[in-house]
């Protein structure tokens, strides 16, 4: 006789659609993304909060999705890298923008963690100079060492 573990049933307002699924209640917001709704961008990288790659904005404000449990989150509006742009034309978001302007990427494992990072924080006032840029974007990790043209990417996307 095998035990099964309880799901609690959840409603997401996942990049601007609701969504209902049921869940193991251990289940991290990032394997809720990837597995229940097929979203790849966040990435599954350290799964202890250190390198940003799952970085998602939760009602607006950046989370790593690798620390938290989807059941936490009923009712709450999620925004991954595929529902940032929105653009019925196909723009791209003005950091995504910046990003490939400026050459902020190397492999783009990091990408969407890192580009949902400084959404935040352009919306958190974070741009002042490059200094407060790193520092704010310092829990995101680019194993390519790609941080100049982040950094340089950021500041354009902020207007400096």
């Amino acid at each position: 006789m095998s035990i099964e573990p309880a799901a609690d049933e959840v409603e997401l307002r996942v990049n601007g659609d609701p969504r209902r699924i049921r869940v193991d209640p251990r289940i991290t917001l990032l394997d809720a993304l990837r597995d229940e709704f097929g979203l790849t961008g966040p990435k599954k990288g350290c799964d202890l909060g250190q390198c940003g790659s799952c970085t998602v904005l939760l009602d607006g404000r950046r989370i790593t999705s690798c620390l938290t449990f989807a059941v936490m989150h009923d009712g709450r509006e999620v925004t991954t890298i595929e529902g940032l742009g929105g653009d019925p034309e196909g723009e791209l978001h003005p950091v995504q923008r910046a990003f490939v302007d400026h050459d902020a990427f190397q492999c783009g494992f990091c990408t969407p963690g890192q580009i949902m990072a400084a959404v935040a924080l352009l919306a958190e006032g974070h741009t002042g100079d490059d200094d407060e840029i790193r520092e704010w974007m310092s829990g995101n990790l680019c194993r390519c060492a790609a941080y100049p043209n982040i950094v340089t990417a950021i500041a354009a996307a902020a207007g400096r």
